[in-house]
């Protein structure tokens, strides 16, 4: 089930929020919470979550048995290595044990039976987010959960659970068992998800259509304008469809008076690969920094250590997004332009703001065409359509008439990636609800606001209806 399904708006979310306010007090808002989220995951995986659960057991009892073990440091290291030792052996049995076969029988011209095991939804988030709490709790950084119950929760929690973000258990500890659902927290978290949903329906579905029919169709038959325009239109659908399911979660965690945090904020405003990855997918890349480059030395080692560490942050985080090469080429592509700015700081400071913009915009996109083609060939062919290198002409009748239909769709997702509404959004907000102004502003603001919420609600609903293209990027991850 996916939070952009008329099942889910419908049915499932109107369900949970009655379970949620009709249960009196936090225990059994909580019951009512897990309860839900795993027919949340059943839906789609029922088999699965027995997987979740076990994994969710796993480290609730290492954190159990380290908390037993306060004093004895050596119990308490073995304890740990041995639930990252499963957790990263379930990971690595179910999303890279097909990948490695292949390789073993490319390499070897073996010939062993390649594993066809289907990949849980979001074992990667949930994995991550498990032991996030175990390893806290071995630095001694949040306290031992005793209720399974909690941590259950805090793991399979249905708006979060499948694409993240991977929400930090010392950033929700005190959450689950006091927390406040109020009125305004629940328009923001209203607004936060219309928004959300806006963004993949409107904006990441229509790109990704476009994006799929080019790019994933005869390259032969690109020209250039054709290859940049399914280029442009997958660096959009990636953002606003990642983004908007983040925004939604945000916005459902707001409602049942959870706070997450952001996991973006502007990427395509960034004036450099560096300050792209502070903006994209914020969670995963403060866990790569805080639970492997950090212990690994960080930046605090020498420059050849430094860039030993990079390299395997960047390994990493290629193969986290799945098991296949191009995954791995896209982190080392994003480790060598990092490497490349760290080295040439000094210089590339000196560049206008507005060149520094576009040449940032032009690598990720780059970068993107790696992330989309699974098949290292199309990579190439793609590249050399947008660079007029494969005789496929700069455009013709057929792309022109092509960027013509999409250029509107083309300029909404810009203008919406931009920080433009966010600059309106505030200032709106700034004039209404400032100290000194008075009920009726203040009351304009909120209808206003409720009645754009509507709006886009009743704009996503009807294009759902009307769509068979809903795919969601992330799931593969």
């Amino acid at each position: 089930m996916v939070f952009s399904s008329l099942v889910f708006l419908f049915v499932f979310l109107p369900l949970t929020i009655l379970f949620y306010f009709c249960s009196n007090t936090i225990s059994a808002k909580n019951n009512a919470l897990v309860i839900m989220s795993i027919l949340f995951y059943a839906w789609g995986e029922p088999v699965y979550v027995l997987l979740m659960l076990f994994s969710a057991y796993i480290n609730y009892y290492t954190g159990r048995m380290m908390g037993a073990h306060k004093d004895e440091p050596g119990m308490r290291k073995a304890w740990l290595i041995l639930c990252v030792i499963i957790d990263i052996g379930l990971l690595g049995f179910f999303k890279y044990s097909g990948w490695i076969v292949e390789n073993i029988n490319a390499l070897t011209g073996l010939a062993i039976p390649v594993p066809q095991i289907a990949l849980p939804i979001g074992i990667s988030f949930f994995t991550f987010q498990t032991m996030t709490y175990t390893i806290d709790v071995y630095r001694g950084e949040v306290k031992v959960q005793r209720s399974y119950r909690d941590f259950l929760l805090y793991v399979s929690m249905f708006s979060q659970l499948i694409a993240g973000p991977i929400v930090r258990y010392s950033e929700i500890e005190p959450q689950l068992t006091y927390r406040k659902t109020t009125l305004k927290g629940a328009f923001y978290g209203l607004n936060r998800f219309s928004i959300g949903l806006a963004k993949k329906v409107l904006i990441a579905n229509y790109c990704g259509a476009t994006a799929d029919k080019i790019l994933g169709g005869d390259l032969g038959q690109a020209t250039v304008i054709s290859a940049w325009l399914g280029v442009i239109m997958y660096t959009l659908q990636i953002y606003f469809d990642f983004g908007g399911y983040s925004d939604m979660a945000i916005g459902m965690g707001r409602i049942f008076g959870f706070k997450f945090s952001e996991n973006f904020d502007l990427p395509y405003t960034s004036k450099s690969i560096t300050e792209f990855w502070r903006r994209w997918h914020i969670s995963l890349s403060s866990f790569f920094r805080d639970y492997v480059y950090i212990p690994l030395g960080g930046s605090r080692c020498s420059k050849a250590r430094q860039t030993f560490n990079m390299f395997v942050v960047w390994s990493l985080t290629g193969l986290w997004h799945g098991s296949s090469w191009n995954f791995v080429f896209w982190g080392m592509y994003f480790f060598l332009l990092l490497f490349i700015e760290k080295s040439m700081k000094d210089i590339l400071e000196g560049i206008p703001d507005v060149l520094r913009h576009l040449s940032t915009l032009f690598l990720v996109a780059i970068g993107w065409v790696l992330f989309y083609h699974t098949d290292m060939a199309n990579v190439w062919k793609t590249l050399g359509c947008m660079f007029g290198l494969y005789g496929s002409g700069f455009t013709n009748t057929i792309s022109g008439i092509t960027l013509l239909n999409n250029l509107p769709l083309l300029l909404l997702g810009i203008v919406a990636a931009s920080s433009l509404p966010r600059s309106v959004g505030n200032i709106f907000k700034a004039l209404c609800m400032r100290k000194d102004s008075n009920a009726l502003a203040k009351r304009a603001y909120v209808v206003a606001t409720g009645i754009m919420d509507l709006f886009l609600l009743a704009l996503s609903v009807i294009s759902l209806v009307g769509s068979s293209y809903n795919a969601f990027l992330y799931f593969r991850f």
